[in-house]
């Protein structure tokens, strides 16, 4: 690689853009520091507290390892014998001796070694190799540690892979063979990009570092994304309805109703054309809604999970059947959509009420006992810490729990925009996923504290009356509404294996259904993508297996995407291919108020303005 270097031409900076770069880098720098004397002169410095139990956990580690020496030292050993197999290795590498297996290897789809130089040149390879030896016997030691209870063990098995996770050589200027290379072509210019992109970051967190993911200013709400057309038909205070207009002749005479996630703007379904949830089900013919959740500020502080039942999905539900005619609805909710929408079911089963015909769950979790990492963030010390902080501010801000989830996928969420931005000096790229995954939302501190306590750490929403819900006990069992889930296979936020534990609770006819991939490409997956496939089984007489093993040991593999396999169940349901002349938001029986995507779904928190 030293001779490619030498024989490459290399351009000489322009010293007015130098200069002029130096100039912002010094300015930001200084403002920063600035704002960050004045404020902590003002609020006082006091240090921070261990909400998650860190170090206590950590503690509790060192004690158990000190407690086995024997075993200690036996790790340790092993560890020096694969050091010593690699110095062996590449010193025959070095020498010009082939080699065919390496000591230690990435894993399948680690992009962080992609570049071909940690393969091929001696140094890089070995930097490369010591850094997964290191990190196999520290996370093996951590992992098999002894006498731990199973939550402290979950969070030093987490915080451990944190830690391996940014001691990678890919993440420092001198151990990454790119960085190298464009630090050497570019007189360092990469690196004074890169501290003047990391000052802006700082300064757009106002004096926390917020990485930006994507150009955010290519994309316009409306225009490139979130554009299928539509028109907002009702609103309260919190949530705008959007009804969208037909594409087909004849629709579907029972409305399809979506209830995305409040922690999430709806458009996910909606990014652009060609992978729009939204426009495909229009297209099958659906009389197609969404509810778009506010973006709430400290006024709506003490809005309830009771009130997002109440004035938020169920009336959701109310306003379709109002503007529509009808008195029966499909209804899909996504994530903690749908674990609002299977508690407004169980809520209508509990009253009576029979306008749920059909119900579909998007990677759902309405069982919480195996919550999978985000069980790290959340116990009674960690809870207790976020209401304290939700209780001053009247919400929980978005951008913490935005850190929360990137920290489950740190070195694609993380690592990989350190890199780019920081070390490689480059300005994101425009991709219109990760604007979406940047626009954060706010939680109200009366709700989230309600679904934190009594869903993730009580999971009483799968017991009989577990939680009561303006009078009413909620009960999934006496849920009959016939049910779709959709999960995926690699999902870190809702794993399967726990959606599957919900997905046995309701009563009625259910169908499970496993995705490929994860969280958002194993449901935002259209059929032109040809794309992962899905696992069924039906050899239960539709009863689904007693655990997510016995299902997929008996499930088929099927081609393509699920979609087609929903609409299929959704329409051969009692009524569901009764169809009507195609119904214009403009006909019903609701005022139009504005075109979609409305207004609510334009507030951005990482631009504090309307987008």
């Amino acid at each position: 690689m030293s001779q490619q270097i030498e024989e490459q031409h290399i351009n000489l900076p322009n010293p007015a853009e130098m200069a002029k770069t130096y100039a912002e880098v010094s300015q930001r720098a200084s403002r920063l520091i600035t704002h960050f004397m004045e404020k902590h002169a003002k609020n006082g410095i006091a240090t921070p507290a261990d909400e998650l139990g860190v170090a206590k956990a950590f503690m509790d580690l060192s004690s158990r390892l000190l407690a086995n020496p024997y075993k200690l030292a036996q790790t340790q050993m092993n560890m020096m014998w694969d050091y010593f197999s690699l110095w062996q290795h590449s010193m025959m590498k070095m020498m010009g001796v082939p080699v065919e297996n390496p000591v230690a290897a990435p894993k399948k789809g680690d992009n962080r070694f992609k570049d071909e130089d940690w393969e091929q040149h001696f140094l890089f390879d070995f930097m490369k190799q010591s850094y997964l030896i290191a990190a196999r016997h520290i996370h093996d030691t951590v992992s098999t540690a002894e006498g731990l209870d199973d939550a402290t063990q979950q969070k030093v098995n987490f915080f451990t892979r944190q830690y391996i996770d940014a001691l990678s050589p890919s993440n420092f200027a001198l151990t990454n063979p790119e960085v190298f290379r464009e630090t050497v072509k570019s007189h360092g210019q990469n690196l004074i990009k890169g501290l003047n992109n990391l000052l802006h970051d700082v300064e757009s967190g106002d004096g926390k570092l917020r990485i930006r993911m994507t150009d955010t200013s290519a994309f316009e709400m409306g225009r490139n994304v979130a554009t299928t057309p539509g028109k907002v038909v009702f609103q309260n205070d919190l949530f705008q309805l959007i009804q969208y207009e037909p594409t087909t002749p004849q629709q579907n005479k029972r409305p399809f109703l979506i209830v995305p996630p409040w922690i999430n703007k709806y458009y996910i379904l909606d990014l652009r054309e060609k992978n729009s949830f939204v426009k495909w089900a229009t297209d099958q013919g659906h009389t197609t809604f969404i509810m778009s959740w506010v973006n709430p500020d400290e006024k709506m502080a003490r809005k309830t999970f009771e009130d997002y039942l109440l004035t938020g999905s169920l009336e959701a539900v109310n306003q379709v059947c109002k503007h529509t005619g009808e008195d029966s609805v499909d209804i899909a909710g996504y994530c903690l959509g749908g674990t609002l929408l299977m508690t407004t079911l169980a809520y209508m089963a509990a009253t009576k009420d029979k306008r749920a015909a059909s119900a579909t769950f998007f990677t759902t979790m309405i069982d919480f006992s195996e919550p999978g990492e985000l069980g790290v963030f959340i116990d009674e010390d960690s809870v207790s810490g976020l209401e304290k902080k939700m209780n001053e501010r009247g919400f929980l801000d978005g951008s913490e729990m935005a850190n929360t989830f990137n920290m489950l996928r740190a070195n694609d969420l993380i690592w990989s925009f350190v890199v780019n931005n920081y070390l490689m000096g480059k300005d994101p790229f425009p991709f219109d996923l990760l604007y979406w995954n940047s626009d954060s939302t706010r939680m109200p501190a009366a709700m989230h504290s309600f679904y934190l306590r009594n869903m993730y750490m009580g999971n009483k929403l799968k017991d009989k009356g577990g939680i009561t819900l303006a009078g009413v006990k909620i009960d999934i069992a006496k849920v009959k509404t016939p049910c779709y889930f959709i999960s995926t296979i690699e999902d870190h936020i809702a794993p399967w294996k726990s959606t599957y534990m919900g997905a046995r609770l309701p009563s009625g006819q259910t169908k499970f259904v496993l995705g490929g991939s994860g969280h958002i490409a194993g449901i935002v997956n259209p059929p032109v993508a040809n794309k992962y496939g899905y696992w069924i089984n039906d050899a239960t007489d539709g009863k689904l297996p007693d655990s997510p093993e016995d299902f997929l040991a008996g499930a088929a593999q099927h081609a393509g995407s699920w979609w087609t396999h929903w609409q299929s169940w959704v329409t051969k349901l009692p009524g569901g291919s009764e169809m009507v002349a195609a119904r214009k938001p403009s006909d019903g029986n609701l005022k139009v108020i504005e075109n979609a995507p409305g207004t609510y779904v334009k507030f951005r928190l990482d631009t504090q303005k309307t987008a």
